[in-house]
């Protein structure tokens, strides 16, 4: 009976982790309707439980979060550096595109219960 009850809580933990992996993927897609305050919380909260997903396949889903966050940051700050040069814009372009991609592959395999394939990070 204890085998059966742990495994549950397991399960139920991993569940949980799941449904706040899909959040911070939302947060990550709010970011183009609240001027990137969302980016913020979303890898906030990774940082915060890294530990509980560590040695599961979410564990992957927060490393791709994270890596998209900073870059993200990074290429806004480039394109804002740049905007006066005329090429921000098109720096401004490609981080969104690529934040988009990013948003579409990890939703889909955390919907899929796969990990992000190491390939793509």
């Amino acid at each position: 009976m204890n085998d059966i009850s742990n495994e549950q809580i397991e399960t139920d933990k991993l569940r949980t982790l799941k449904l706040l992996t899909a959040a911070i993927y939302l947060c990550q897609a709010l970011t183009f309707m609240l001027a990137g305050l969302p980016l913020l919380v979303g890898v906030a909260i990774n940082f915060i439980k890294r530990n509980e997903v560590q040695g599961t396949w979410l564990e992957s889903h927060f490393n791709w979060q994270i890596k998209t966050t900073w870059i993200t940051l990074a290429g806004f700050a480039i394109s804002g550096i740049t905007f006066g040069m005329g090429i921000g814009v098109f720096v401004l372009i490609s981080v969104v595109v690529w934040l988009v991609y990013r948003i579409t592959v990890g939703w889909y395999a955390l919907n899929d219960d796969q990990p992000i394939n190491n390939q793509l990070n």
